[in-house]
């Protein structure tokens, strides 16, 4: 399994502490099964957040790749053919 990069870490934290705070709040629980329950979804929902966090995609570097042998050979066809100019005959 991949390391967490920094974004996801400080997203899940953020989402954890923000959201117990606001389901504390808005729940106004006192014993001690709701705030286990409150902590609980809190985390689940941290980890959620963290791991839907998308990753960096590795950069794809343009590797120059040297000519091939057979490609030097090919002689170049050029992009239009000229007509042949007939002579006019003599009369």
């Amino acid at each position: 399994m991949p390391r967490p990069t920094p974004a996801q870490l400080v997203y899940g934290s953020c989402t954890v502490i923000f959201s117990t705070l606001a389901m504390l709040l808005l729940s106004q629980t006192s014993s001690g099964v709701g705030i286990a329950v409150i902590a609980f979804a809190a985390l689940a929902l941290g980890l959620l957040v963290a791991m839907t966090v998308p990753l960096p995609r590795p950069r794809v570097v343009a590797v120059r790749q040297p000519a091939t042998v057979e490609a030097e050979q090919e002689v170049p066809v050029p992009a239009t053919v000229p007509e042949p100019v007939h002579e006019r005959a003599a009369s």
